[in-house]
């Protein structure tokens, strides 16, 4: 479990119990069959957008096609008790096995697509599945009565025991939600969401955790349909495959508030007994008027308060503290300094003839140098030389077209951006990739979970890396409310918390005042001094003079001049390529 989510954990357990204890008690004073089925279908769809909410809101993968997972479980349910004389108890497991199992077959190909293409092939296949059970001759199935076996069947009198049950099933969701949330699982989850580059940078496997993510809400969302049809009795492709079923998932949260266990609760809440009553009451005369009530609470909430009700009204009424002061688990330790002796190694990092080409742009052409364990080497060259496309190749975010590189002896190429990570590799960029919306803290957490570690060790690791560079008393305050300086040193220590054996520095000093650059210079002195192998790519050649122990120069995409820094800068080749031909010339007349 995260630092500081146990106490949180709590109060929203203890709220969870309140809720549904009061919404039981008020189950008690509704007479009316109809209000009472209403009061049944509110958990029902609020368990369903927590599903939803786990994979979109949290994983920020928005889904259109969650309907996929609610009909299955439905149709599982229902067809066991046609079929097989099936417990529709037994049925809800069952669904949800077949939803997690689905969950698998759709994520293995969907999950090599992004953005809004994912959004709308996971369209596809509720549709796909509707047309193939009107083709089979499912369109309408409806459960026998097994009067002998009530509890066994869930064939109940007293309507308020599907309420119970209901309610029981959206605590096991929102219970389930809540440890995510207040676990690495959530923690990954948010930093792929806010930023996926950024958090494979840091050594997360993006897709195997949004794989996860897409089960866990998969077999929620079964077991979700699977109850629905039970108490329905009656199913049909177009109520449980339907584009409406998908969007209800969609809208209740989005209402309620995404990333939130509360905001698909606030928005079934809210819209589904207005959408039932209306449709009850005016369905007769305008069909559709649930679709009508969603497509308006969504215009509405986009326009008002677009990040959902449980946001705006945390922000609004409650104030979070600015920042909390830093664990104190474990003494904070700073690695000891290693004689300058032990710096001059033998070569960590060693590329080869390594090219990159875009069409028929070569962006990098056969560039070839290594750097030595301990030392700091710095890259430079004009904008437009393929410096960052030749850290890109490094880290694993493009393939490269030719050549080879090595850590220590292990190919870098080849590898995804997360495995290069692992491999003792951490990655800043030119502009700042951080998670916005988590505190510092957790921003530098993401890097040491990338590395494998354990909690409380993942947590020590980020403590001394934001010791390290200056930021502990910011461990609380949000990401986006830093300054750029700020910025760059939590992206420095959200690589140093993976413990690397070599940086990846991408214009470190990009946007900073000269009194900054020098406070930034003095933290990069002081890993110098403990050891640390460093490549770095930088503009400002004041700070690369007193900074890197060589030069690597790039123009065009080729090694125009190596050596030492002095060296380097008086070369012609190097003047004219950063100033040209003709500012050369009359400085030679």
């Amino acid at each position: 479990m995260r630092q500081g989510t146990g106490r949180q954990l709590r109060r929203n357990l203890t709220a969870l119990a309140v809720v549904s204890v009061a919404y039981l008690v008020v189950t008690l004073f509704v007479a009316n069959s109809y209000y009472q089925l209403i009061l049944t279908l509110v958990p029902v769809w609020a368990l369903f957008g927590v599903s939803w909410n786990i994979l979109s809101g949290y994983g920020g993968q928005l889904s259109f096609g969650h309907a996929s997972f609610f009909g299955i479980g439905a149709y599982t349910v229902t067809l066991a008790v046609v079929y097989w004389s099936l417990s529709p108890w037994l049925g809800i497991l069952l669904g949800m096995m077949l939803g997690g199992l689905a969950a698998i077959a759709i994520g293995l190909p969907t999950f090599r697509l992004r953005g809004h293409y994912f959004a709308l092939s996971m369209l596809a296949y509720p549709l796909a599945i509707l047309y193939v059970l009107q083709y089979l001759g499912f369109q309408e199935v409806s459960m026998p009565m097994h009067r002998e076996h009530p509890v066994v069947f869930m064939e109940f009198s007293e309507p308020r025991l599907y309420t119970l049950i209901a309610v029981c099933l959206l605590v096991g969701g929102v219970v389930v939600s809540l440890v995510i949330e207040s676990s690495r699982f959530g923690l990954a989850l948010l930093a792929i969401r806010q930023n996926e580059l950024a958090a494979e940078a840091a050594g997360i496997n993006a897709r195997l955790w949004k794989m996860r993510s897409l089960v866990v809400s998969g077999m929620m969302a079964a077991v979700a349909g699977g109850f629905y049809a039970r108490v329905l009795v009656v199913v049909t492709p177009d109520s449980v495959f339907g584009m409406l079923v998908s969007a209800q998932a969609v809208v209740v949260t989005l209402f309620g508030g995404v990333a939130s266990v509360w905001g698909p609760l606030i928005g079934a809440a809210i819209l589904v007994p207005l959408a039932e009553t209306l449709q009850a009451e005016l369905g007769t005369y305008l069909p559709g008027i649930q679709g009508v009530v969603y497509g308006i609470a969504i215009i509405a909430i986009m326009l008002r308060s677009p990040d959902g009700l449980f946001w705006t009204i945390r922000d609004r009424w409650f104030r979070q503290k600015a920042s909390t002061p830093i664990p104190d688990l474990m003494p904070v330790m700073t690695p000891p300094a290693r004689p300058a002796s032990a710096r001059a190694g033998a070569p960590l990092l060693t590329v080869e003839n390594l090219s990159r080409a875009f069409g028929g742009l070569k962006a990098v052409s056969a560039v070839s140098f290594s750097i030595a364990e301990g030392e700091i080497l710095g890259i430079i060259g004009p904008n437009g030389a393929g410096k960052t496309t030749l850290f890109n190749v490094l880290n694993g975010v493009l393939s490269a077209d030719d050549g080879s590189a090595q850590l220590a002896g292990q190919p870098m190429l080849g590898r995804k951006t997360f495995e290069v990570c692992r491999m003792g590799v951490g990655r800043t960029f030119q502009v700042v990739r951080s998670f916005p919306r988590l505190p510092v803290l957790d921003n530098v957490i993401v890097g040491a979970y990338g590395a494998g570690l354990s909690d409380r060790d993942a947590i020590a690791s980020a403590v001394r890396a934001l010791h390290q560079v200056g930021l502990q008393d910011q461990s609380g305050v949000a990401a986006g409310q830093l300054t750029n300086k700020q910025l760059r040193l939590m992206e420095l220590a959200r690589a140093l918390a993976g413990s690397p054996r070599l940086l990846l520095l991408d214009e470190t000093l990009a946007g900073l005042a000269r009194e900054e650059c020098d406070n930034v210079l003095e933290v990069l002195a002081q890993l110098r001094e403990q050891g640390m192998t460093i490549c770095i790519i930088e503009h400002t050649m004041h700070a690369m003079m007193r900074l890197a122990d060589r030069f690597v120069v790039l123009d065009h995409g080729r090694v125009l001049a190596t050596g030492l820094p002095r060296a380097v800068v008086e070369n012609t080749s190097v003047i004219e390529a950063y100033l040209g031909k003709k500012w050369l010339a009359r400085q030679n007349a």
